[in-house]
């Protein structure tokens, strides 16, 4: 009987995939409309510079968050030093901070008429920039060292995990084969651990093409700044598709490459739980040593940004405690609940369909409704604008027929726009928590409950609701808090005198004047910790 029922399910799963992959095809079917004046004048002047920008920055970022995060993964895993049982959470606190607030800070500090520059001058009697030389922080690098600042937990926590997991057997015979503790991580751990690193690498990857606010805020010409430029600089939404259709190209072809070189390699290992007794004791210089890396990258990379950010908030508190901040607050709270709870339901759906249906087809759907993490925030909101432009268009175009007046932008003049990109952007995350919590529940209580004459309807609320509670609540949480960070869809798609809190710092990190919204962004920030906070507690049990 089941079999039956779930062809209505199965269709309302294909229904949901292909909303979901709309914009994406839409992008890619706007991209292939001529448009000889703007991306013709684009590739002869300045497309060369977007690209070799973009493909730099993230070979810098990869390499940057890589080299930062596999020795504290190390140090965390492998070795035992003081305070390594609080490093390994404190290390994922940088995800919660947005990088252009990083950014800002450290050009703050580190620009001519920062502290820094002018602590130096006053010491060695400088009197003049040409007396000496100091990196601009205004640059390719300077974004790429603050961007791997904030993704290297991406890596980290991806690493650490692979090292724990390693089996200690193999560790314990390097050690009788006489490897010293670097030979043995370097010959043996980081060859193990090379599948997680190339995920968490192309993480990295992905986050940072699709970073707008660092670059725009350095003033470093990438693909997605070309792409927010292009579309409302020159007003062209053919060409601003075009740059979007480059940008997929090269994260496809960057992730494609990393799985063509390591398609023939293959590790077979016993998982184990790591004690105490396997790991290496550090002791004295070494010791130090450890704890002075992963306290100088917690300083760096988390501590000092909020310090500071609180310092602002503490002395700005009068004119940033006002009807504005309240107002966009609320935007950002109800987008975000809102997209969470549409992408739960879609994502239940699809996952349910996904467990029940014989089908092998029926796994497509969530697959394809996946594709959407992958979309950089500009390329998204190219994608959803094109479909959404069309259906208004349409509309009014009815309405005039009838010769009744049209109800204008409906979709791209009102908050629908900015809520579907959120949901086509994040919807893979509660499917991937969802997918996790039906991995522990046994086939044989579907079976059981077919068995009683449950109908899926009923073995949907009845079994699986409530054994899923805690992966849809992670998937929930994590949904949300992803929608109060979005920032360039928030920017291209919202509506005409709408901010979020998003928007709203970003509005003086532009101008220069954080310290107006500090505020905004300590709320951001301490609401980004939560899923933090969650998922250390689920580390917990693995250490």
């Amino acid at each position: 009987m089941i079999l039956g029922l779930t062809r209505s399910w199965s269709l309302t799963g294909y229904m949901i995939a292909a909303v979901i992959v709309l914009p994406l095809i839409a992008l890619l079917v706007q991209a292939s409309f001529p448009d000889e004046a703007v991306f013709s004048h684009l590739f002869n002047t300045v497309l060369p510079t977007y690209i070799s920008n973009s493909l730099l920055l993230i070979v810098l970022v990869g390499l940057g968050s890589l080299i930062i995060a596999v020795p504290a993964a190390w140090f965390i895993a492998r070795c035992e030093f003081p305070g390594r049982r609080y490093f390994q959470w404190l290390l994922l606190l940088p995800l919660a901070m947005p990088a252009y607030i990083v950014a800002y800070v450290y050009t703050d500090m580190l620009d001519y008429a920062g502290p820094v520059q002018i602590a130096l001058r006053q010491w060695f009697e400088w009197s003049s920039p040409h007396d000496y030389y100091f990196p601009s922080v205004r640059s390719l690098g300077g974004a790429a060292i603050m961007l791997s600042l904030v993704l290297f937990p991406y890596i980290y926590l991806l690493a650490r995990t692979a090292f724990m997991e390693q089996s200690a057997s193999l560790l314990h015979a390097s050690r009788i084969m006489g490897c010293t503790p670097w030979r043995s991580f370097w010959r043996l751990a980081l060859p193990m651990a090379r599948p997680a690193l190339a995920v968490g690498v192309a993480l990295v990857a992905m986050e940072t093409a699709a970073d707008y606010a660092t670059v725009s805020y350095f003033a470093v010409p990438t693909l997605t700044t070309a792409v927010y430029d292009t579309w409302l600089g020159y007003g062209s939404l053919t060409a601003a598709a075009k740059l979007s259709a480059i940008m997929l190209l090269v994260i496809f072809a960057m992730v494609g490459v990393e799985r063509f070189a390591r398609r023939k390699q293959q590790l077979f290992q016993k998982q184990s739980s790591l004690s105490a007794v396997d790991r290496y004791s550090l002791k004295g210089i070494h010791a130090f040593g450890a704890f002075g890396y992963c306290a100088s990258l917690l300083f760096a990379a988390f501590v000092l940004p909020f310090v500071v950010l609180l310092t602002y908030a503490v002395d700005y508190f009068d004119e940033s405690w006002n009807e504005q901040f309240w107002q966009y607050s609320w935007n950002s709270l109800y987008i975000a609940v809102l997209v969470s709870g549409i992408c739960l339901l879609l994502s239940l759906i699809l996952m349910f369909v996904r467990r029940v249906s014989p089908r092998p087809s029926d796994n497509l759907p969530s697959r394809l409704s996946s594709t959407g993490y992958a979309l950089p925030g500009t390329v998204l909101a190219i994608g959803v604008l094109v479909p959404l432009t069309y259906l208004d268009f349409a509309i009014n175009d009815i309405y005039d027929w009838f010769g009744v007046r049209g109800p204008g932008l409906l979709f791209t003049g009102s908050i629908f726009a900015i809520v579907f990109a959120f949901v086509v952007r994040f919807l893979a995350i509660s499917i991937g928590s969802i997918e996790n919590s039906y991995k522990r529940i046994s086939p044989s209580l579907d079976m059981a409950s077919i068995t009683m004459g449950q109908q899926p309807r009923q073995l949907l609320t009845r079994v699986h609701l409530p054994l899923l509670r805690k992966g849809l609540l992670a998937g929930a949480l994590l949904v949300f808090i992803e929608s109060m960070k979005e920032l360039p869809a928030a920017l291209l798609l919202r509506p005409i005198g709408f901010e979020n809190l998003a928007t709203y710092v970003f509005q003086f990190v532009s101008d220069e004047m954080l310290e107006h919204g500090a505020l905004a962004a300590i709320v951001i920030v301490i609401v980004g910790l939560i899923p933090l906070i969650y998922l250390n507690r689920s580390l917990e049990h693995a250490s």
